[in-house]
């Protein structure tokens, strides 16, 4: 009987954690609320960035700052049941010369140096900061902790305030998000997810006006900055040719938006 009604409270919980991604309508499995994203995200954004160079004046420092903003913007215009008005939204540049950028869930966004030669100008820029967002509109960090909490049978106390959390389930958690592995702060994402947030991305990019593209030769040249090795950053996500067929099938749809830009063109 107990263990009845113990599946019973289970399935009730699952089914009320069932949300929607903003942006393509996906189901995913969500226990998190969105001040427990912050929280986490806050506590990820401060261990990864504690031995960091953060570059806080100049104009890429500026860029970084106003490109996020665009983005953000964008969000608000073609996604209003986003959840961007919730989270404490950072846009950092990290002088680091890897090639890399990242994003935490509660809107924490780091763009390292490195990754400046690749993008080039404004508009690649804007793509993969777009890309970056995407992941955190979409609640990905977010969704993997859930996963991550209901594999290991932790998840009744993934509901409760993060600070209440048992050591084991605060450690599965930070497990999840990857913080202090080589990847920065968050465990890479599925491929699934890179494939989301590059389809989001770029809807957000074309809806901040900047040419979305600039996408095409972003992630071209990023596929090839490392040689035979490509930079860390791509090691999870979707085959580069593959990428690409994917964002030209996705780019009419993007045009059609940057093109209703008119004079607020970049």
């Amino acid at each position: 009987m107990i263990r009845h009604l113990l599946h019973l409270v289970l399935v009730g919980l699952l089914l009320s954690a069932c949300q929607r991604v903003v942006g393509t309508g996906r189901s995913q499995l969500n226990i998190l609320s969105h001040s427990q994203e912050q929280s986490l995200g806050q506590e990820a954004f401060e261990m990864a960035t504690a031995d960091a160079t953060i570059v806080h004046d100049g104009v890429d420092a500026d860029l970084v700052r106003q490109v996020g903003e665009r983005i953000l913007r964008s969000a608000r215009r073609l996604y209003p049941s986003n959840p961007a008005d919730r989270y404490d939204w950072t846009f950092v540049l990290i002088e680091d010369d890897r090639i890399n950028a990242w994003a935490a869930p509660g809107g924490k966004v780091a763009i390292y140096t490195g990754l400046l030669d690749v993008t080039r100008d404004e508009d690649g820029l804007a793509v993969v900061m777009g890309h970056e967002v995407a992941h955190v509109l979409a609640r990905h960090s977010a969704e993997q902790v859930s996963q991550a909490l209901l594999m290991e049978g932790a998840i009744t106390a993934g509901t409760s305030a993060l600070g209440d959390m048992e050591p084991a389930t605060r450690e599965t958690v930070m497990r999840a998000m990857g913080v202090g592995a080589q990847y920065g702060v968050a465990l890479p994402f599925s491929r699934l997810h890179e494939a989301e947030a590059d389809e989001i991305g770029l809807f957000l990019t074309a809806g901040a006006c900047y040419d979305p593209r600039a996408a095409i030769g972003v992630w071209e040249r990023m596929a090839s900055s490392g040689g035979s090795r490509p930079p860390e950053f791509l090691s999870t996500h979707p085959d580069p040719y593959s990428r690409l067929d994917a964002l030209r099938q996705l780019m009419p749809g993007a045009m059609a938006i940057y093109e209703q830009c008119g004079q607020r063109r970049r």
